[in-house]
């Protein structure tokens, strides 16, 4: 009996079945690649983290945010079109391009500009004696009256381009806790709570929208307590320089606060 003939004969045979196993694997892998596109404004492209993607583009789209964070973390292949400064109709007319039937993952975070919230805060920020009650009062109305029939056409359309996709719709938190820790804005306690009220309505009308498509909703308002505007750690930028940079989610924001709740959900 030839025992080392035996012992060639099978080492060739599971040489040959370990590279079939490692083709197959590998097939499966290429075939299992997330292709993933992330929407919205400067809250998706990561306005706020100080540090930007050199893409030819004035969309400041940073590695920091959390579509890039998301993608790193599950391998997926990122079409990034978010950009700073988008409302719901420059979704429609300038991100909508890489969503097809093989896309399986969307997030999108979009509504805020439309209020006209920059402004609405900027007002606020005037010191006395200007007030932004009148300018609140309109965002709030804005978000009842006009804001949700403008998501329902982002959305149907984002569903209509990406039929096969997961589609995660993610919020905005509250940016204030009552303090004054800025001499240069002087938002008052009194307006502050208002701008946090209005973004708890700006939070559950989105909310409501997006579960009304059967999408899943990321309300991030609980995990940004206790890292608002002048908390000791805070998640949110403040008055900055450069202005853009300003009551936007910085670096830890993106990182502690958007990214553990997408990456629960996905």
């Amino acid at each position: 009996m030839s025992y080392p003939r035996r012992i060639s004969t099978m080492a060739a045979a599971l040489a040959a079945a370990v590279v079939s196993i490692l083709a197959l694997t590998s097939g499966a892998a290429q075939a299992q690649t997330i292709e993933y596109v992330a929407l919205g404004d400067s809250y998706a492209s990561g306005v706020g983290t100080r540090s930007y993607l050199d893409d030819g583009s004035d969309c400041s789209r940073s590695a920091a945010a959390y579509p890039s964070l998301i993608a790193e973390e599950i391998g997926a292949d990122l079409d990034f079109a978010a950009c700073s400064g988008a409302r719901t109709g420059d979704v429609l007319d300038e991100q909508l391009g890489g969503l097809s039937d093989s896309t399986d993952l969307v997030t999108i975070t979009v509504g805020g500009n439309d209020t006209g919230w920059s402004g609405v805060v900027q007002q606020c920020a005037y010191p006395y004696p200007w007030t932004c009650d009148r300018q609140i009062d309109a965002a709030e109305d804005f978000i009842r009256n006009q804001l949700p029939a403008r998501l329902h056409s982002v959305y149907d359309a984002v569903e209509a381009a990406a039929p096969n996709a997961e589609i995660i719709v993610l919020g905005y938190p509250r940016l204030f806790n009552g303090e004054q820790c800025n001499a240069i804005t002087r938002i008052s306690p009194g307006e502050q709570s208002r701008l946090n009220a209005a973004a708890d309505l700006l939070a559950t009308t989105i909310g409501q929208v997006a579960t009304g498509h059967g999408f899943d909703y990321i309300d991030v308002r609980d995990a940004f307590d206790g890292h608002a505007v002048c908390d000791d750690t805070e998640w949110i930028n403040g008055l900055s320089y450069p202005i853009a940079e300003s009551y936007h989610p910085n670096t830890a924001g993106q990182r502690d606060g958007y990214f553990p709740l997408l990456n629960a959900l996905v």
